[in-house]
């Protein structure tokens, strides 16, 4: 049985990753992951990423690494659920450099959107966060769904209505909270 992805042990992913990796590729922490080296959650129940470029190296080392660490690692991002934002490379921030692996957390507009259009209730809860930490703008937010609601058509599981929806009601809870109309 895996265990629950705490800081320390994130941390200790992170330095295994950067020390096994012989070709430089950069990684993008999403979700849990961005929650818990953030501080709003204790643990998470596996470290989901994205790896650029792709790298068969840092794919070989990541089974045994999860196996040694006891820990579940998934491939999977934003990108996997939504159109890929503009720009959202160039918005995600660094964490630090570990070997030739430079970590990042995945854009938080990004993660935001996907959560959003999940919908399950820890995931309004972390996009609840990013607002109130700054990470996110809720009019930016709402700009960003614009660029990218005319591919959703690409995803058959996203109803593009109902995602909007979401989205607009997230926007105007946010602008309420901060006492915006």
């Amino acid at each position: 049985m895996r265990q629950k992805v705490t800081a320390p042990r994130l941390h200790g992913f992170i330095k295994s990753l950067g020390s096994a990796a012989t070709t430089p590729v950069r990684i993008f922490l999403v979700g849990g992951a961005t929650a818990v080296l953030l501080g709003w959650r204790d643990s998470t129940i596996d470290v989901d990423l994205k790896v650029v470029p792709d790298s068969d190296n840092i794919l070989q080392i990541l089974p045994a690494l999860k196996e040694r660490l006891e820990m579940n690692i998934e491939l999977a991002s934003p990108d996997d659920f939504i159109p890929p934002l503009p720009g959202w490379q160039e918005r995600s921030p660094f964490i630090q450099q570990e070997g030739k692996v430079g970590f990042f957390h995945y854009d938080f507009y990004a993660q935001a959107l996907a959560k959003i259009e999940r919908g399950h209730d820890s995931d309004i809860r972390d996009v609840q966060e990013m607002i109130q930490r700054g990470l996110i703008e809720p009019k930016r937010l709402l700009e960003l769904f614009s660029s990218i609601e005319d591919q959703l058509y690409r995803y058959p599981a996203i109803d593009g209505a109902s995602f909007r929806r979401a989205v607009e009601r997230t926007v105007a809870e946010a602008n309420t909270r901060s006492g915006i109309e």
